[in-house]
Parts: C-alpha cells; sequence; structure tokens
C-alpha cells in the first residue's frame, strides 16, 4: 500500500471528523475524543502499512506535536473566558491551582513509588505529568465560545477552563524538578534553591509578564480604530491566531518563561479589551477549528500506539494506579480544594470529578524523558497512556449527561430563589 496517498486518506478523514464529529454527538453520552482513540485503534490494527506510532523510538515527534496541541488549545480557553479576573472572581480557580493541583502531585507520586515501585525522580515526573487537567480534551466540560457576557458563565464550566488554562503552565515545575532529581540526585540540597528561584520565581514571572506585554501590544493592533478600518482580524483570523500563540510562546521560551503561561495570559489580555466585541468570537472559531484538528491528529496516534503494543505489558499495579488517580485522587484533592469556596455541593463534585487528563499529560512525560534519563521510562508510558483512555471513557460518557443535569439544577435554583432562570449561570447548586 502507499503510504503517501495513506498519509493522505488519513489527513483528508481527519479534517472531515473535525467537522463533522462536534456536531453528530452532542447531545450523547460520547466524546469525540473516545471515537478518534478507536478509529486510531481501528486503523492502526488492520492497516499494516501504518509505521508504529511509539513516543519513545519518535520523541521529538512526539514532544512537539503534543505541544502545539496544548498552546492553541490554551489560546482558545483565554479567548472564550467572559469572566474577568479578578481574585474573588476567580476564587475557585486559585483553590484548584493552589491546594487541589498540589494534592494531586504529591499523591500521584506517592502512589508511584509504593504501588509501582519508582524511583524519587521517575515518580515525581510521572505526577508531574497526570496532574494537570487537560485544556485540550476537557472541551466538553469548558465554556463555550465568547459572549461579552461577564455573568455567562456557571461556576463549573468556568473553574474547569481556567484551571486547564494556567495549570497545564504550572505544571513545569514539578516536570523540571524531576529532571533535576534524574541528573543532580534526589537529594534536595543538590537542587531545591536553583528550581525554586528559577523553575518556580523566574520562569511563571516571565511567562506573565510576556503574556501581559504580548498581550496588549496585540490587543492595541486589533482594537485601534486605524485596524477597524483594515478588519485585521476578520480579514485573517488564521494568521492572527498564529502570531497570537507563536509570538507569546517563543518570547517567553527566549527569556527561560513559561510559554503555556504566556500564551494563556496574552489571550485572557486580549479577551479583556471590547469584552463585547465580535472580532473576539472570530479568533476563536478557528481556534477552535485548528484545536480540533491537531486534537485527532494526536487522538488517531495514540489509538495507534495502543494497537501496536504500548500496553501489552500493563500489570495490575499499573491498571489500580490509572483506576484510583482518575475516580479517587483527583476528585478528593478538588473536594477538598474546594471547601469553603463559592460552590455548591453539586457544582463541587462535578468540578472535582472532571479532572480530565489528556495530551497535555502525554506532552510533559515526553518533554521530561527528551530532558534526563529515568529508569522505566516505558512503564511512564504506559501508566500516562493508560490513564489518559480511562479519562477519555469515564469522563466523555459523564460530561454530556452530568452537564445536562446541571444545567437544569441551575435553571430551577435560579428560578426558585431568584424568580428568574435566567440567572442559572451565577446560582449555585
Amino acid at each position: 500500500m502507499d503510504p503517501t496517498g495513506l498519509a493522505y486518506l488519513v489527513a483528508g478523514a481527519a479534517a472531515l471528523l473535525t467537522a463533522l464529529l462536534p456536531r453528530l454527538l452532542r447531545r450523547l453520552p460520547i466524546s469525540m475524543p473516545m471515537v478518534v482513540v478507536t478509529i486510531g485503534i481501528a486503523a492502526f490494527a488492520t492497516v499494516d502499512g501504518l509505521p508504529i506510532p511509539d513516543p519513545l523510538a519518535h520523541e521529538t515527534i512526539a514532544v512537539h506535536l503534543t505541544e502545539a496541541g496544548v498552546i492553541v488549545s490554551l489560546l482558545g480557553a483565554g479567548l472564550a473566558l467572559d469572566r474577568p479576573l479578578g481574585w474573588k472572581r476567580w476564587s475557585t480557580t486559585w483553590r484548584l491551582l493552589g491546594i487541589t493541583m498540589p494534592l494531586t502531585v504529591v499523591a500521584t507520586a506517592l502512589l508511584g513509588g509504593w504501588l509501582l515501585g519508582l524511583g524519587a525522580a521517575a515518580a515525581v515526573l510521572l505526577a508531574a505529568a497526570l496532574a494537570p487537567t487537560d485544556p485540550v480534551l476537557a472541551t466538553e466540560v469548558q465554556v463555550d465560545e465568547p459572549t461579552g457576557e461577564a455573568e455567562s458563565e456557571d461556576e463549573a464550566r468556568f473553574a474547569l477552563t481556567s484551571e486547564a488554562g494556567l495549570n497545564d503552565g504550572l505544571a513545569f515545575p514539578f516536570t523540571y524538578a524531576a529532571v533535576a532529581m534524574a541528573t543532580l540526585g534526589a537529594a534536595p540540597s543538590n537542587w531545591l534553591g536553583q528550581w525554586l528561584l528559577l523553575d518556580v520565581g523566574w520562569r511563571i514571572a516571565a511567562g506573565v509578564a510576556v503574556g501581559i506585554g504580548v498581550g496588549w501590544v496585540l490587543r492595541a493592533m486589533f482594537f485601534s480604530a486605524g485596524q477597524e478600518r483594515a478588519r485585521l482580524v476578520e480579514r485573517a483570523e488564521g494568521f492572527v491566531a498564529l502570531a497570537t500563540v507563536f509570538l507569546a510562546y517563543g518570547i517567553a521560551e527566549l527569556v527561560e518563561g513559561y510559554g503555556f503561561v504566556a500564551v494563556f495570559v496574552c489571550a485572557c489580555t486580549i479577551r479583556a479589551a471590547e469584552r463585547a466585541h465580535g472580532h473576539h468570537q472570530v479568533l476563536h472559531t478557528y481556534v477552535e477549528q485548528l484545536e480540533r484538528l491537531l486534537t485527532i491528529v494526536v487522538l488517531v496516534l495514540l489509538g495507534g500506539a495502543v494497537a501496536r503494543g504500548a500496553l501489552a505489558d500493563l500489570s495490575g499495579a499499573e491498571v489500580g494506579l490509572a483506576v484510583v488517580l482518575v475516580l479517587l485522587v483527583r476528585p478528593l484533592a478538588g473536594w477538598v480544594g474546594l471547601l469553603r469556596g463559592r460552590t455548591g455541593l453539586r457544582e463541587r463534585s462535578a468540578i472535582s470529578f472532571f479532572g480530565v487528563r489528556g495530551i497535555g499529560s502525554l506532552y510533559y512525560l515526553a518533554y521530561g524523558l527528551s530532558q534526563a534519563e529515568f529508569a522505566g521510562a516505558e512503564q511512564l508510558w504506559r501508566v500516562t497512556v493508560l490513564v489518559v483512555l480511562v479519562s477519555v471513557v469515564v469522563h466523555g460518557m459523564a460530561a454530556t449527561p452530568v452537564m445536562t443535569w446541571l444545567d437544569r439544577r441551575w435553571q430551577r435554583a435560579a428560578a426558585a430563589v431568584r424568580g428568574d432562570d435566567a440567572a442559572a449561570p451565577v446560582t449555585p447548586v
């Protein structure tokens, strides 16, 4: 079979799926990632001419393909948020970042050492990869397109979107900690000081600063009177989206900052200008389409890796760890983080449960393994792929029914408490 023709066939099918699947699956308890992974498994299991998508053998491709998917998704998440930034308005997000994520990292590292016998560096890398909520595969439980109304977002969707936007960048310090432990030794005296100053302090601050700076410059270009006449965003939305991603990410990486943080902060900065302007929706629409295409490519390859033996040597301990992480660790850590917050009981349960693991986890693991030698790299990939698959199935089946049920509860509560179901998004349940 001609590999060139086959590649074009797969690319065309991926583009068609990108357009059709979201509409076809809108009301079903099936997510697009579930369908695409299944297609990838079937394609690579039946067509012998396809290459083996082994992330260890194709390390560079694994790093940069997943990296591209994450940064485009972060741009879309930032542009979609209608709620202005604020300590109180974003209090649920800060709780998820400051309490839930560190608890998840600690619990995952301890479980990795206990159940799998991982060394300290490998356990921390696994924890860093599996801690962040994914901005790519969590679209079913995130906010939709921008509307310009600050109170249009319910707390659950807003929290999951903003958490996914920021914790993908904040997982990087833990990844660098694992790399430092693998290269310098696990003793904190060997790496802790530099890690705190550079990987935690400088890189986060630089990412935020670059994101704000690039965002200010771009939004001045997009929304100035001269550019309004030129209709820059409407005429070249694709190039504008790519420019936003590449500029923010590239500058942040050049100054040793976190590019993921820069992209999300840049998107939020652009979004803060002229919130009701229709150009935000135009730009978000293009980003969403590009994100879907990249997601399908990665998920088809993920299914191909499974079909070609990525999970062939799974042990009972690895399966147990994956199930515990998805069904116990994240929900419990989320519940603890949101105690005494602004969420209602049902919202808190949904936010805690939908800690979707996905392409971000694949990226962090691929990046960490590319920076240092870790014992048991194949095992780390098996566990990470399995966790992503469990998350795709469990969260994919639950997303539509749970969010539909929550929408009804919000409407009933708003009608009962405020006398107007239009206030549903801001009524805790």
